[in-house]
């Protein structure tokens, strides 16, 4: 068997996994925000912060021992634009609190039938193809022209080397320091801690964000055929999934589209085997006009951002590149504007 071919294949694994955990545990940085700031439920955010601080223990641990080179992953860029990047944060953060869900999260709906996410999916893939290759693309590459810069340290570990830290030290002292904090922030809530199916989760997501990058900068790496670095990512994965299902005598399957139809599958089997499954619809045209409005946003912004709320909260994170930092940055400040204050998405029933 061929890299490509295992590679295509532990990405069909970890998205079935990752399908499987989502529907169970409702993992979603949507839903954890939304809990945490305007509910006062903090159970949910605590399982993403468990799944970061994991993602990075684990991570970095791959790096340290030289398994993996995290810097041929899109994340650790000598060059890059923080403002689009921040910018993009926004738009996709307002765009998932619209669609009421991430790209990843629709993925994990539509398998247990919900068709709104149909809608979601579709048009989040259309959009960043769009922004991509289409007719988007020249705004983005023109603004990102306009604004790049060349940073002289691209990471947490690399500005700690700077002080005089040797590289592998720098490494582990940053991810000790984030990943603990994390895993404090998390355990430190009373109800998290006896939320044993949520702790379960944080650690699985984790651990499949550090499978990811062990399956394409490990297992991929062939000096005659190399697959991309990367690991879980949903925003380009769901656009290049979307070609292949209709262009696929023209395309090659890969990592993302492996891991897309995979937790597409993981969710379908998850909801029919628990009977979770059942078929919902909008309530109204209203509903989806902002729905695929919402979608739109995360479809463009995530590919601004270089990333969505996994893509780059969980997996640029775990690289601790700086870029990553900014982009989530934007994602939580568009959030917080989706859910409270001004700008805030108002319930359907109350617009």
């Amino acid at each position: 068997m061929d890299t490509a071919t295992i590679v295509v294949l532990a990405g069909l694994v970890i998205g079935l996994i990752y399908g499987g955990v989502g529907l169970v545990s409702g993992f979603c940085m949507m839903s954890s925000l939304r809990g945490w700031w305007a509910e006062g439920d903090g159970r949910l955010v605590r399982t993403y912060a468990l799944a970061m601080g994991v993602a990075i223990a684990t991570s970095q641990l791959l790096a340290a021992s030289g398994l993996v080179d995290l810097g041929k992953s899109i994340y650790l860029q000598s060059s890059f634009s923080a403002p689009v990047m921040f910018f993009g944060g926004l738009l996709f953060g307002y765009g998932m609190v619209m669609s009421n869900g991430c790209g990843s999260r629709a993925l994990v709906l539509l398998g247990k039938g919900n068709l709104r996410s149909f809608v979601v999916v579709i048009v989040l893939g259309i959009v960043a193809q769009m922004t991509l290759k289409g007719l988007i693309a020249p705004t983005r590459i023109a603004m990102v022209g306009a604004s790049q810069t060349t940073a002289a340290v691209n990471s947490v570990p690399a500005l700690l080397s700077t002080l005089g830290l040797g590289a592998i030290p720098a490494r582990m002292l940053s991810a000790s320091v984030l990943s603990a904090a994390l895993i404090i922030f998390a355990f430190a809530y009373a109800p998290f801690r006896q939320s044993w199916g949520q702790i379960a989760a944080g650690l699985v997501v984790g651990v499949l964000v550090a499978g990811g990058w062990f399956a394409t900068g490990y297992l991929g790496a062939d000096d005659f055929n190399p697959v991309p670095v990367t690991s879980l990512t949903f925003i380009a994965p769901i656009a290049d999934a979307l070609q292949y299902v209709m262009l696929s005598t023209g395309s090659t399957l890969n990592f993302g589209i492996a891991t897309v139809g995979g937790v597409f599958a993981g969710s379908l089997i998850t909801a029919l085997a628990t009977g979770r499954f059942h078929w919902e619809g909008y309530q109204s045209p209203r509903h989806m006009l902002r729905s695929a409005g919402g979608a739109a946003l995360m479809g463009a912004g995530g590919v601004m951002a270089f990333g969505c709320s996994v893509g780059q909260g969980l997996t640029g994170l775990s690289t601790l590149a700086l870029a990553s930092f900014v982009a989530v940055a934007g994602i939580m400040v568009g959030t917080a504007a989706g859910l409270r204050g001004a700008l805030r998405v108002r319930p359907l029933a109350a617009a």
